[in-house]
């Protein structure tokens, strides 16, 4: 089975395709400077629906996704972006829990599993 990889850089790529499973490396906010955990995530969530279509899928087939936040009383704020964005009736198995991420001004990370259609 081939592996693909698009967006590759030296440490890693943003996305790994192994036979119909597309996964994405954790993602962050490009601007995050004084941005709130629900700006944050939307910014996440946009970039993650361009490295969707970019690997040839979309959110609707989604399979896990896990969300990392550095404070956990931020989850209902990220929450109201996630339950906005997020297809009825294709929500993935999730996993959210609270971590020191790898820079202070980082307050959201996502990271998605998904399939390729067909």
């Amino acid at each position: 089975m081939s592996i693909q990889r698009i967006h590759s850089g030296p440490r890693m790529s943003d996305i790994v395709i192994n036979g119909n499973n597309v996964h994405l490396s954790g993602m962050t906010a490009a601007k995050r400077e004084g941005r709130s955990v629900a700006d944050q995530t939307s910014d996440i969530l946009k970039r993650i629906d361009e490295l969707l279509a970019d690997a040839g899928t979309s959110k609707e087939h989604l399979i896990q996704v896990n969300i990392w936040l550095s404070d956990i009383t931020t989850f209902n704020e990220m929450n109201e972006v996630w339950d906005a964005w997020v297809l009825p009736g294709h929500t993935p198995a999730r996993a959210t829990v609270e971590a020191r991420l790898a820079l202070p001004d980082i307050k959201v990370e996502i990271q998605v599993l998904a399939a390729l259609p067909g």
